[in-house]
């Protein structure tokens, strides 16, 4: 293993070296690796939650504890996120990933001792699901800070979309292989079965050496490290501080919303439209799980777009118009599988862009805080959003479907008047609100050319730039102006010094005149 581990350091290390080495995944050996156990992590985390939702369902018959449920998983990994991206800025990159898979390995081990020894009670399993969520708020910003030292630069997009291939597959294969283990072995089987998945994503953190990763980021000069909720707090600060990342996010984070309200009225439309057929229902979901696997696979194969904010915003206007618009407008299973198969297909694509511009525009050393200040920001309208859209159905939009009154006199004609039609014009207005948000973000140059306007982040220069900014960003508007550092009106804009890019006080920025000006 020793051996291993040392040709995997060799291949990390000579990653920048290996322009001779020919292959879409040339160089990417030690990521596949902890992809591998990732993946197998995630479906066994997958199959889990299926046992759970059949557990507790079995236990209350009543819809509110699994919608209970869900809320215990989601909240945690969502509330906890900014202060886990500060955490993993703490830290080297690999403990991150070890806390993080570890944390889930004493919850499952500590749930099966229960489990064998008495049988869980219903309690037990929100607790168990609650710190679940917990140690999964960690998972996200380490692996987003992770994967820029197991890939080079041009595989970013290429990893991040096979992370979010691994996750469809999870999200397609583990309910199915669940609902036959729980059949057939029972939730100790299963629990068992988790056990070893995440023993094994431990396995490939340990034997994969990452470059670069020398630990801890410095402590501030001359003075003690801040408290950590205040580093969780700069990770939203610094998103907010640049023009291109504000506006790039704020576009992500309000189609999020739109999409998230517009996603929870299709499974209950597609049973209210066909009669309450379950198989449409199966065939919408498993069309929602292959298109994402397929997108990640082809994201994987291409690279992605190279103007990456027009790639994605272009990715976010035809998943709007794919899974949304036409999915409301479509009139059977079939038109329903094809469309929201396309919108499935594109999401990686998004996702995995997203990721690329983090990691590329944000130095290392703020790679946790700001990809857990993105999980919290993009994440926390999906319990408001899911919250809102089941009284909106049933109190507004179905009753006004039925009577044919209200927006229906209008949208009537394209959605109909049976059960059902109601929902499918929220799809179809949360879709024209997505198309319209992405259409209005490819207007605003901060987010068009965000490449020319915020260049990457010179990884060899960034450590440089930290001891001027405390940022570790060149061009911070609110870093000190030291002569010959990032800000200094003499020092030239480069990739890896920004000069007054950014800067709100400097009016030669075209960016920043109407800011001036106004």
């Amino acid at each position: 293993m020793a051996d291993s581990a040392r040709s995997l350091d060799d291949t990390a290390r000579d990653g920048g070296r290996n322009g001779g080495r020919t292959g879409r995944f040339a160089g990417m050996g030690p990521f596949m690796l902890v992809w591998s156990g990732q993946a197998i992590s995630l479906v066994g985390n997958s199959v889990l939650r299926f046992a759970f939702v059949f557990e507790t369902w079995s236990a209350t018959g009543r819809a509110t504890a699994l919608t209970t449920l869900s809320l215990c998983a989601l909240l945690p990994q969502v509330l906890l996120s900014p202060l886990a991206g500060a955490f993993v800025d703490r830290v080297s990159r690999r403990t991150a990933l070890q806390l993080a898979d570890g944390g889930g390995l004493l919850i499952v081990a500590l749930l099966s001792l229960l489990h064998f020894t008495g049988g869980l009670h219903t309690w037990e399993v929100y607790a168990a699901v609650m710190l679940l969520g917990s140690a999964a708020a960690f998972q996200f910003p380490a692996l987003g800070a992770s994967v820029p030292l197991l890939v080079e630069k041009g595989q970013l997009q290429r990893a991040n979309s096979l992370l979010a291939s691994a996750k469809s597959t999870a999200d397609v294969g583990g309910p199915a292989l669940g609902g036959l283990l729980v059949a057939f072995s029972g939730l100790g089987f299963i629990l068992v079965a988790d056990l070893v998945s995440f023993a094994l994503a431990l396995a490939a953190i340990r034997i994969v050496r990452m470059r670069g990763d020398d630990g801890p980021a410095r402590k501030p000069a001359g003075g003690p490290r801040k408290k950590l909720v205040a580093e969780a707090v700069e990770g939203m600060r610094f998103l907010f501080r640049y023009p291109s990342l504000r506006d790039l996010m704020l576009a992500f984070c309000v189609v999020n919303l739109v999409m998230v309200f517009g996603f929870a009225a299709v499974q209950p439309m597609v049973l209210a439209r066909s009669g309450g057929e379950t198989t449409a229902l199966a065939s919408v979901n498993t069309a929602i799980g292959v298109g994402g696997v397929a997108g990640g696979l082809l994201m994987a194969a291409w690279s992605g777009p190279k103007n990456r904010a027009r790639g994605m915003l272009l990715g976010i206007i035809g998943m709007c118009l794919s899974a949304q618009v036409a999915m409301a407008l479509a009139g059977g299973v079939v038109g329903w599988c094809a469309a929201i198969l396309v919108g499935a297909a594109l999401m990686p694509m998004i996702n995995g862009t997203m990721q690329a511009i983090v990691q590329t525009k944000v130095p290392q050393d703020w790679h946790g805080r700001v990809f857990g200040a993105v999980m919290f920001l993009s994440q926390i309208s999906v319990p408001l959003a899911t919250a809102v859209s089941g009284p909106l159905a049933d109190h507004v939009f179905e009753p006004q479907a039925a009577d044919g009154t209200g927006i229906f006199v209008v949208l009537g004609p394209l959605v109909g008047e049976g059960p059902g039609s109601g929902m499918a014009a929220m799809l179809l207005i949360a879709g024209l609100c997505g198309i319209a948000v992405g259409v209005l973000s490819m207007t605003r140059r901060t987010v068009r050319e965000i490449d020319s306007l915020l260049p990457d982040i010179d990884a060899e220069g960034a450590e440089e730039s930290v001891a001027h900014d405390d940022s570790g960003r060149p061009g911070d508007p609110e870093a000190p102006e030291n002569p010959g550092s990032p800000g200094d009106p003499d020092t030239p804009d480069t990739p890896g010094n920004l000069g007054n890019l950014g800067n709100p006080e400097n009016p030669e920025n075209p960016e920043n005149k109407a800011l001036v000006e106004g």
